[in-house]
């Protein structure tokens, strides 16, 4: 019998031995000793004609009844003259160079000595020389350390880091033998299968099976979330996937998947499946700070996180909230990182569509390979066009700039003269430009690189001991904030292309510019790279053919519409033709009123109002509730409400009530997807108006963009996006088999058959 194989590559293995310290020393720069590429080329431009570049090595190296098969790139293998090989790591940081020494990174050395003896094994080589090349961005500086090995004390030492990360090998093996044994014998967690259901959980696991995307529009009470993860989970038991990503937008849903898995375990499935919660909701701490001085779950956090992740791996499956917290809480570690470090190890993870699609929080470490053996199930989806269009927008604010200018003029002066530059910029653009706004196609280059100057002078003043000394405690997290915008700013450029487009949008008291995603498909497309599938679902993906091209679909990718499940004597559906538009607001709104007064009077039960903004909802329900409404309770969507708060909202619909409830609520907003008020938990919805987004100059530079490209602007900037609304706001009143409900949709464009097309053949 062959031993069990364990793959590998060198970077992860000596990170998990070697990291070590606190998460951040006072600042941690974003762009701090990682592998560039820029620092790479220009180190190896001055290589010889015998040196080579990007060398692949690898090596297989038993352990117990274990073998390793460890592999990776070094960035250099030089000929020496005086006949020694020599392994040349490239490290690049904007820091001060100063305070790197020998013993500053011992995880570098690690990786570099296992590329070294790799080479000498491949080529039986007696002894290696070993170099660190770190440069200094942007200035170009170099500085290097050498050392020298035999082969025998480079075996020694990759044997060493092999033993120390076998047991976190070994669990993971035992642990994904019981879970592929598990999904064997795991059956679908119901007796059977909704209407529907079978045919979407088919086109996912074909869609796996065939690497290819999948664009499937769902209806709500199908039971998409099983109809997903389960047979994604049976291409793991298949050998097609090692891990899975639940994507969503809303914290609602997430939980509608860690039931999914729930069930499943209750089946007999044994997986681990961990939920990334924000890290604003899941700090230990009062205030957010990564600090070692002022949080104890920092400090000293990767000397402790090995033994953490090991732990809970070996005792838990469903890792969610309380139980990060539970161990976060044992083993001293922040809950957040240690939820990051956990969706490495995960066979599935339940997360927000950033950390997969942004740029600026996705999962840095995850490789190559293991994105090949990773399928994105993306619930929602119609969320997710505006969600990465603000993912891969930026902008900056002259106001931020001025008062960082006031702040260090006498304090730093390197920082006051780059945040001076950008404010002048700013200055130059308002005198030279007419009217309240600009709108340019070109990417702001100056604009960049003044960026790019700011960024690094601020890294200098954030990374010396004790950031922002000189500066009050507001003034250091300004610098902070407005470094972050910058290096936001400066990131998004290198994506831009003819997708964009650069406005400014001046006010009396500031000056905005912004670099706006105007097509978002193609970064969505990029990002999606490597995955072996996408699997996009929504209720309201409609019209397909919109979300596919916003989406990034490519020709190959598969689409699939479910029919609804339930009869259409389960809905009554009426369209009352009263204008909503803004003109006509004040001459309907008394009609409006009472046409909603009657609609709780006529019939007892619980009912959700839908309107497309806040002021709206106000206006009318002060006319509403102005009459006499006995025996009935009214509840308002408030614009920022906490946790508990929207809990306590959703509560109030109780099928028991003994009085008829109306709650008042936003398209688009918390209550108008995601939620379940099953049977006389909901009586009756109303849907105000067609969805529209509020005209601005985001919406219609996205309009003349689109009929620029031969499309109808109009129905891409705001019918589409506003019908989804119509769509999900709707969508809550039926949620199975058992329910009934009343469905008034209150606009005379309902009746035009531009927009009746894109309601559900049952509506109409």
């Amino acid at each position: 019998m062959t031993n069990p194989v364990i793959n590998i590559a060198v970077r992860p293995l000596v990170e998990y031995v070697f990291s070590s310290g606190d998460l951040s020393s006072g600042f941690r720069t974003m762009t701090t000793l990682v592998e560039g590429t820029k620092a790479h080329q220009q180190v190896q431009r001055q290589y010889g004609e015998t040196d080579q570049k990007e060398v692949y090595v690898s090596a297989e190296i038993p352990y117990g009844d274990l073998l390793f098969v460890v592999d990776g790139r070094c960035d250099g293998l030089l000929a020496e003259e005086d006949g020694l090989m020599t392994i040349d790591e490239i490290k690049s940081t904007s820091g001060d160079l100063a305070l790197i020494t020998e013993e500053t990174y011992p995880v570098h050395w690690a990786q570099a000595r296992c590329y070294a003896y790799m080479v000498a094994r491949e080529r039986c080589l007696p002894r290696m020389r070993i170099q660190l090349t770190y440069m200094q961005l942007p200035t170009g500086e170099l500085k290097r350390y050498r050392e020298e090995a035999d082969y025998a004390e480079l075996e020694s030492f990759v044997q060493e880091v092999v033993r120390q990360y076998a047991p976190y090998a070994e669990m993971l093996r035992t642990h994904r033998e019981a879970r592929d044994r598990s999904i064997s014998q795991l059956s679908f967690p119901f007796k059977t299968y909704r209407a529907g259901q079978r045919k979407l959980a088919g086109a996912v696991y074909k869609t796996i099976e065939e690497k290819v995307s999948l664009f499937a529009k769902a209806p709500t009470g199908i039971g998409k979330t099983i109809s997903t993860t389960f047979p994604a989970i049976k291409a793991i038991g298949e050998g097609h996937l090692q891990h899975l990503f639940y994507l969503t937008a809303k914290t609602i849903t997430r939980t509608a998947a860690e039931e999914a898995f729930a069930l499943m375990q209750a089946g007999g499935l044994h997986l681990h499946a961990v939920t990334i919660t924000a890290k604003d909701k899941v700090c230990f701490q009062e205030e957010v700070s990564c600090r070692k001085e002022d949080c104890p779950f920092a400090d000293g956090y990767y000397d402790r996180i090995n033994g953490a992740v090991l732990d809970i791996l070996t005792h838990e499956t469903l890792i969610g909230r309380q139980v990060i917290e539970k161990y976060a809480r044992k083993h001293r570690v922040c809950p957040f990182e240690y939820s990051l470090d956990l969706a490495y190890a995960a066979d599935a993870v339940i997360c927000d569509y950033n950390y997969i699609f942004d740029p600026k929080v996705s999962l840095k470490r995850m490789f190559g390979e293991q994105k090949s053996r990773t399928a994105l199930l993306v619930d929602e989806a119609h969320n997710l066009v505006d969600r990465a269009r603000e993912m891969y927008s930026a902008e900056l604010n002259k106001a931020d700039f001025l008062a960082l200018q006031r702040v260090y003029k006498g304090m730093n002066p390197a920082v006051y003269r780059a945040a001076k530059a950008v404010n002048g910029f700013f200055i130059a653009l308002r005198k030279e430009t007419e009217g309240p706004h600009r709108i340019d196609r070109n990417k702001p280059e100056e604009l960049l690189k003044l960026a790019e100057e700011f960024i690094f002078h601020a890294e200098q003043e954030l990374a010396s001991p004790g950031p922002g000394a000189g500066a009050a405690t507001e003034d250091a997290a300004l610098l902070l904030q407005t470094y972050f915008a910058a290096q936001s700013f400066v990131r998004t450029g290198k994506l831009y292309d003819e997708r964009y487009v650069t406005y400014a949008e001046i006010t009396a008291k500031d000056l905005r510019i912004k670099m706006f995603c105007l097509d978002p498909s193609h970064l969505l497309r990029e990002m999606g790279k490597g995955f072996r599938s996408r699997i996009l679902f929504s209720a309201t993906l409609s019209p397909l053919s919109y979300y596919r091209d916003m989406l990034g679909a490519t020709p190959e990718d598969y689409t699939v519409s479910i029919p609804s499940p339930f009869a259409r004597e389960q809905l009554e559906v009426t369209i009352h033709p009263l204008s909503t538009r803004y003109r006509d607001r004040e001459q309907t709104k008394e009609a409006l009123a009472e046409l909603l007064r009657q609609l709780a009077l006529g019939r007892s039960g619980n009912y959700l109002y839908f309107f497309p903004s806040y002021a709206y909802m106000n206006l009318i329900y002060e006319l509403v509730t102005a009459g006499p409404m006995e025996n009935v309770r009214f509840l308002v969507q408030q614009g920022a409400m906490s946790e508990q708060e929207r809990e306590d909202f959703l509560a109030a619909f109780d099928a028991d009530n003994k009085e008829t409830l109306v709650g008042f609520a936003v398209m688009g907003g918390i209550f108008s997807e995601g939620i379940d008020l099953v049977g006389d938990r909901l009586t009756g919805v109303a849907v105000v108006g067609v969805g529209l987004p509020q005209i601005g100059l985001e919406r219609d530079i996205i309009r003349d963009y689109f009929n620029e490209q031969g499309k109808d602007g109009f129905d891409y900037a705001y019918v589409f996006p506003g019908m989804n609304k119509v769509l999900q706001a709707g969508g809550r009143l039926i949620r199975s088999e058992n329910d009934h409900g009343v469905l008034l949709l209150i606009d005379d464009r309902y009746l035009h058959p531009h927009y009746n097309r894109l309601l559900p053949e049952e509506w109409r």
